[in-house]
C-alpha cells in the first residue's frame, strides 16, 4: 500500500497525532489532515483518497454527513470514530452505505483491524468499478457496431447477418478493430463498395 493517501478529518491535535502514527505505520504516507467538515469535502474534490478517517464529533457537524458524502463521491474506504454512547446510532445511519464505525476509546488492534477492512472494502470498490467501466466500454463498443450494422442493413439493403460479416471482414482486411469499421461507416453514412 504504499503511496496510498488518507485523509483524517480530527479536530484534536492529540487524536491527530495517535491517528497519523498508527495510519503512517499502515503504509500510508503522510496523512493529510482537515480540521472541518467543510474543509475535508474540499479538499475530497481536490484529491482522491484511498482513506478516510472521520474523528467525530468535528467543529461543524457530527461527522456522519460527511461520512455519507466521502462515499457516495469517493472510492475511499471510510472509517468513522465515535464515542461508544453512540456508536449504535450513528451506525444504523451510515453502515447501509458502507461507512464503518468505531467506537471510541479503541486499541491500536481494533484501530488496525477497522483500518484493514476499510481499505479492504476500498479495494474491492475500485475492483468493482474498473469492471464496471469494462463492461460500459464493451456496451458502447456493441452498441457503435450495432449502429453501424443498421446503416448497413438500411443503406444497403444487407440482412443482419451480412452486415455482421461486412464489418468483420472490413476490419480483418484493413486491420482495424470492428468499432473503428463501425466508426467508418457510421461518418460516411453510406459504406463505400
Amino acid at each position: 500500500m504504499a503511496a496510498a493517501l488518507a485523509l483524517i478529518v480530527s479536530a484534536g491535535s492529540t487524536a491527530n497525532q495517535y491517528l497519523a502514527q498508527h495510519v503512517a505505520e499502515m503504509g500510508y504516507q503522510r496523512p493529510v489532515f482537515a480540521a472541518s467538515a467543510n474543509a475535508a469535502r474540499r479538499m475530497i474534490a481536490e484529491k482522491p483518497y484511498e482513506m478516510i478517517l472521520i474523528n467525530a464529533p468535528l467543529p461543524d457537524e457530527l461527522g456522519h454527513e460527511l461520512a455519507l458524502f466521502a462515499v457516495q463521491n469517493t472510492r475511499a474506504g471510510v472509517l468513522m470514530m465515535v464515542k461508544a454512547g453512540t456508536a449504535d446510532q450513528v451506525a444504523q445511519r451510515v453502515e447501509q452505505s458502507g461507512v464503518l464505525v468505531l467506537a471510541k476509546p479503541f486499541s491500536g488492534a481494533a484501530f488496525r483491524q477497522a483500518v484493514h477492512m476499510a481499505a479492504a472494502s476500498s479495494r474491492r470498490l475500485m475492483m468493482l468499478q474498473e469492471e464496471n467501466d469494462k463492461l460500459h466500454e464493451k456496451l458502447m463498443q456493441l452498441r457503435l457496431v450495432s449502429r453501424a450494422k443498421c446503416l448497413l442493413i438500411e443503406t444497403r439493403g444487407m440482412t443482419e447477418a451480412e452486415a455482421h460479416h461486412y464489418i468483420e471482414k472490413e476490419a480483418m482486411n484493413s486491420r482495424r478493430t470492428r468499432e473503428q469499421v463501425a466508426e467508418k461507416i457510421l461518418e460516411e453514412g453510406v459504406p463505400g463498395g
